[in-house]
């Protein structure tokens, strides 16, 4: 085996080239400098506050989420040029400020990551109702043995938070994620939550495009389905709860008048699609519900039960469809625990880095902006002829985004008051670097 010498040259190399292009969606996309100034003020000495917010924001970009990350950063001056950032903050500087400026700088942020998909004029895929689905759900993060504030039981029983997210598109942009304390009900404050999150999507979809809402039973109340109805041009697709309902009753009555087949021996589906009339706010509604009633006398192994297994299962709906399409359309709602996770494994945010609950509120804030950022660079670069072979997809995941075109190495030179950005030979993922860096660059 051939045995090498090691050695340090004075050259400078980068291992995250990519941040150019976080930079660049960074300085195109969003107005994030002035409103902060208006928001918050500018600071006299020392990293600004925009250098506060890039940096953390770099950290997230290559999936890294622990102040103290900044540290190997202080003398990178690759990562200072390729966030456009003047004065990079110590690891104390940064937990001080986000600390101090928590609820403003979230505000700044989240305006600002609407803003990033509109100018960026993301593309935003329908289903094949022709409806922009917009997936809300509850996810829970793990943060035991920890005394931060808000930390509670959630509903996976363990403790941590239990935050609401919102995604736009089949791409699953992230519209909004709102930090809750992990034993908050689902239902407790979504009303106000399910408004924004629908501005925000006529924002970027121009607001001349069909959406349609899906939720899981958790948010299975009349309040919730009202509050759709007297919204002009929203479809949904909610996941009902049958709390104490005879689900045997409606069982019978699905076999008895509604549509039965046979998938199989000793399998039989039934749909049904009912009305119920219901009362808020002193006005009364009738809802459409679409109930399938499943029996099994032989399970899927032609093992045979001794007592039939019956499974009722229900969506309400405002779409004039047959029942298996509303079903169908539901359940790409599933699609939504893999954008979870890729927040909480690919940027690094199971375990939130702060003790403060308006802090992490801010850190989730920033993992959004991060998140769509990545997105973007993985949908224009990945995807098409010229990037690293890989096997077609709708959209990447974020780890393959950062190891793929955050994680490429070169070598930064100066030369004639010009910095360049030089990769191997041989580097698989220079076309695709180059044709997103161009793009953004004339953007």
């Amino acid at each position: 085996m051939q045995r090498f010498l090691l050695e340090q040259s004075g050259d400078f190399y980068t291992s995250h080239s990519g941040l150019a292009l976080v930079g660049l969606c960074l300085d195109k996309y969003t107005d994030m400098t002035k409103q902060l100034s208006r928001e918050v003020g500018v600071v006299v000495s020392g990293a600004s506050h925009f250098d506060v917010l890039k940096s953390y924001i770099g950290l997230l970009s290559i999936g890294k989420s622990d102040y103290d990350a900044i540290r190997n950063h202080r003398d990178d001056t690759y990562f200072k040029k390729s966030l456009g950032i003047k004065r990079i903050p110590s690891p104390e500087i940064l937990r001080q400020r986000l600390d101090k400026h928590a609820e403003p700088f979230r505000r700044v942020v989240e305006r600002c990551s609407v803003e990033l998909l509109r100018n960026a004029n993301v593309p935003v895929s329908a289903v094949s109702s022709g409806h922009v689905p917009v997936d809300i759900d509850v996810f829970p993060m793990d943060n035991s043995d920890t005394k931060k504030e808000g930390v509670s039981r959630t509903y996976h029983n363990t403790d941590g938070y239990a935050p609401i997210a919102a995604y736009l598109g089949q791409e699953g942009w992230c519209l909004e994620i709102e930090l809750r304390p992990g034993s908050q009900h689902s239902q407790k404050g979504f009303i106000a939550f399910l408004e924004r999150v629908l501005h925000k999507a006529r924002m970027v979809t121009g607001g001349n495009r069909k959406l349609l809402v899906r939720l899981d039973s958790a948010h299975d109340a009349v309040e919730t389905r009202a509050t759709l109805r007297k919204q002009e041009g929203i479809s949904y697709i909610l996941k009902w709860n049958p709390r104490k309902e005879d689900t045997a009753a409606l069982a019978a009555r699905a076999f008895s008048k509604g549509r039965v087949s046979t998938p199989r021996d000793g399998k039989r589906v039934a749909l049904l699609t009912t009305w119920q009339e219901q009362e808020h706010d002193g006005q009364t509604y009738r809802f459409t519900k679409v109930l399938r009633a499943t029996e099994r006398t032989i399970d899927k192994k032609g093992q045979r039960l001794l007592v039939p297994e019956l499974v009722v299962e229900g969506w309400w709906s405002n779409l004039v469809m047959p029942p298996e399409h509303i079903i169908r359309l539901y359940e790409d709602h599933g699609l939504s625990e893999q954008f979870h996770s890729e927040f909480k494994t690919d940027l690094d945010l199971e375990r939130l880095p702060s003790g403060k609950f308006a802090t992490n509120a801010l850190v989730m804030a920033l993992a959004v902006m991060a998140y769509n950022i990545l997105r973007y660079i993985g949908q224009l670069g990945l995807l098409g002829e010229v990037a690293p072979v890989r096997h077609p997809a709708k959209r990447r995941r974020i780890r393959t985004v950062i190891q793929e075109l955050i994680y490429m190495a070169g070598r930064l030179v100066s030369s004639g008051r010009r910095w360049k950005l030089r990769f191997g030979r041989h580097c698989p993922g220079y076309q695709a670097f180059a044709l997103v860096y161009n793009r953004l660059a004339l953007a």
